[in-house]
C-alpha cells in the first residue's frame, strides 16, 4: 500500500490580506482553525526579519495552538533561532531569505553554509524541534544536508514549476538519493492543481508544503474547497 502524504498549507498571504489594510482581519489563526477537516495536515508560517506578513502575535499564537503541527520557516538569524527555540514549533524549516525579493527564489547553500547551519540545526533539536533545510534537488546540497545532521529536507520545486525541461527526473533522483541518506524528504514551491500529481507521486515524498497557490484559487472557491482538492489530487497520485 502506498506511504501517505500530508499536505502543509502555507498561510502567510493571509497576513498579507490583513496587513493590506492593517487592523486584524483575517485573522491567521482564525483561519488556520477553520480548516480543520478540509484535508490540512499542518500550517506552515514563516516569520520573515522585515515582518512583510507573518507577525510576532501570530507566530507566538499559531504555535500554542495544539490543533495541528506547525512548520515555522526561518531564515538562520540569532533572532530567529530565539523565537524558534522558545515558541517550540513542531518543525523548523531553515530558507534563504533576501530582503528584496517577493518571494523564496532558490534553496540554502548548506555546502558552503554549513558551518552556521551545524550548530543552529543542533540549537533547534536540542529545543525539541525537528529541522528542515530548504534545498534544490542537487546531490551535493543534499548530501551536506545529512552530514550536518538535519532530519529533513524540503525539495525545491520552483524550477520544476516553472517548466524547467529535466527538473522532474532531477527532483525524481534527489527523492531516493534523500532517502538513502536518511533524511525525510517534503517538496514544494509554485505547486498548484496542475503540476503537484508527479511530485505527489514520488514514493519517498512524505509532504508538500503549498499556500500562494490555494490562496489565490480561494478567491474563486473558497479555501476549505481548494485544500480538499489539492489533497484529493495528492492522494489520487499516490494510489
Amino acid at each position: 500500500m502506498p506511504g501517505k502524504i500530508r499536505l502543509g498549507v502555507n498561510i502567510d498571504h493571509v497576513a498579507t490580506l490583513r496587513n493590506a489594510r492593517g487592523g486584524n482581519h483575517p485573522d491567521p489563526l482564525s483561519v488556520a482553525k477553520a480548516l480543520i477537516g478540509t484535508g490540512m495536515d499542518g500550517i506552515t508560517i514563516h516569520l520573515r526579519e522585515d515582518r512583510r506578513h507573518i507577525r510576532d502575535a501570530d507566530a507566538e499564537a499559531i504555535c500554542a495552538w495544539a490543533g495541528k503541527p506547525v512548520n515555522f520557516e526561518m531564515a538562520i538569524t540569532s533572532e530567529m533561532l530565539a523565537i524558534a527555540t522558545r515558541l517550540k514549533p513542531h518543525g523548523a524549516c531553515i530558507v534563504p531569505e533576501r530582503r528584496a525579493e517577493i518571494t523564496t527564489e532558490g534553496g540554502l547553500d548548506v555546502v558552503n553554509t554549513r558551518h552556521l547551519l551545524r550548530p543552529a540545526i543542533a540549537q533547534l533539536q536540542h529545543a525539541g524541534i525537528r529541522v528542515s533545510l530548504f534545498v534544490d534537488p542537487d546531490p551535493a546540497q543534499l548530501e551536506a544536508s545529512a552530514e550536518i545532521g538535519a532530519d529533513v529536507v524540503e525539495l525545491h520545486t520552483g524550477a520544476y514549476a516553472n517548466g524547467r525541461p529535466g527538473e522532474l527526473a532531477r527532483l525524481t533522483n534527489a527523492a531516493t538519493l534523500t532517502t538513502r541518506l536518511g533524511l525525510e524528504c517534503h517538496a514544494g514551491h509554485g505547486l498548484t492543481f496542475a503540476n503537484v500529481q508527479p511530485i505527489a507521486a514520488l514514493p519517498e515524498v512524505t509532504e508538500l508544503n503549498i499556500g500562494h497557490y490555494l490562496l489565490g484559487e480561494a478567491l474563486l472557491i473558497g479555501l476549505p474547497t481548494a485544500i480538499s482538492e489539492m489533497k484529493r489530487l495528492m492522494i489520487e497520485a499516490r494510489l
